[in-house]
């Protein structure tokens, strides 16, 4: 091989590193911006949207139709899942959404809300007795919101979730028109108490996997309270529980993204439920509840998710987050108890 041979080569061989150096930076810079979590939005414009037809209904002259916030909060929660920067990044095969980790769990955690709201409009605010009928947009949705988070194609997550919204916004607008009764929305003590129930029990969830990070040894009390409990499989009376290394950062976003959806469906139900909240002597209760979940949406000032001991010298973020996430349960029991009070 000549001098003259080989020169082309190597000028060859520098344009493709060039060429592969400015690909990486573009991934890592459109990587970063998709990696931005959405930030709390007030939406009071869209709570006092009128109904279809107008009427002498003093709650649709004050321009508050019942089970309109709640339906549109879902709707606002779901479209912010498909578009925002990057949109739904959960199923990505390509570059950078394929090599992305944080975004696609907080997604995940925001899904989960947006599933369990989504099962209680079905199954409880929509109807007014346990043999009601369904509502059969409210059925559909909710199937289309539980399809499989990572499907890419055939069909992909995306079209699902974009149908469930779709059938959402089909029950709101009937519910807006009052020529339509055949969509309703009760804004009753025990409607509220069941969705609650579901909130408690992922919370309380969220705070023993955030709390497992640093390692903890605890006391079986699967069968404490009562004493003919049985189960099927014998667990050991006293283990070590923690979160492994590797997902430690993922149960932390999954809790951010959570705590995002929840805090948007509870001032939503701050509004459909005032009037239930303000007889019990309940609202101030909810609304503390919303505060303790606000913290959870501080920025994170570190470039990773720190893990470091309870009382160590590096802060450990997950235990932060247990923290808010743990005296906000303990507020929902508090509230459920309220509400179940005549």
């Amino acid at each position: 091989m000549t001098a003259q041979d080989s020169e082309p080569r190597s000028g060859i061989g520098k344009l493709i590193a060039l060429g592969l150096f400015i690909y990486l930076i573009a991934i890592s810079i459109i990587g970063w911006y998709w990696s931005r979590e959405p930030a709390l939005v007030e939406l009071d414009h869209i709570y006092q949207q009128p109904s279809i037809n107008n009427s002498n209904n003093p709650q649709v002259a004050q321009g508050k139709i019942i089970g309109a916030a709640t339906t549109s909060t879902l709707i606002f929660v779901g479209n912010t899942l498909l578009d925002k920067p990057g949109g739904f990044t959960s199923n990505d095969i390509l570059p950078p959404g394929v090599l992305m980790d944080n975004m696609p769990n907080w997604e995940y955690g925001a899904l989960i809300q947006v599933r369990d709201l989504s099962k209680a409009m079905r199954e409880a605010f929509s109807r007014s007795q346990s043999q009601s009928k369904e509502d059969t947009d409210l059925a559909i949705a909710e199937s289309r919101f539980h399809f499989d988070h990572k499907s890419w194609a055939i069909p992909a997550s995306e079209s699902q979730y974009r149908e469930g919204i779709e059938h959402m916004e089909a029950y709101l607008e009937r519910l807006r028109d009052e020529d339509q009764h055949n969509a309703q929305f009760y804004a009753r003590a025990d409607n509220l108490r069941y969705w609650l129930s579901t909130v408690e029990t992922r919370l309380g969830s969220l705070s023993q996997r955030l709390s497992a990070s640093v390692g903890q040894r605890r006391l079986n009390t699967d069968l404490a309270g009562e004493l003919n409990a049985k189960q099927s499989t014998a667990s050991p009376q006293d283990q070590i529980v923690k979160t492994p290394r590797l997902e430690i950062d993922d149960v932390f976003y999954q809790a951010r993204g959570s705590t995002w959806a929840l805090i948007h469906f509870l001032k939503a139900v701050e509004v459909d439920f005032a009037d239930v909240l303000e007889n019990k002597k309940a609202l101030v209760s909810l609304q503390q509840i919303i505060r303790e979940l606000e913290a959870t949406q501080q920025p994170v000032m570190s470039p990773i998710i720190l893990n470091g001991d309870g009382f160590g010298m590096v802060s450990n973020h997950s235990l932060v987050m247990a923290s808010y996430i743990a005296r906000a349960n303990a507020q929902i029991i508090d509230l459920r108890e309220l509400l179940s009070q005549g």
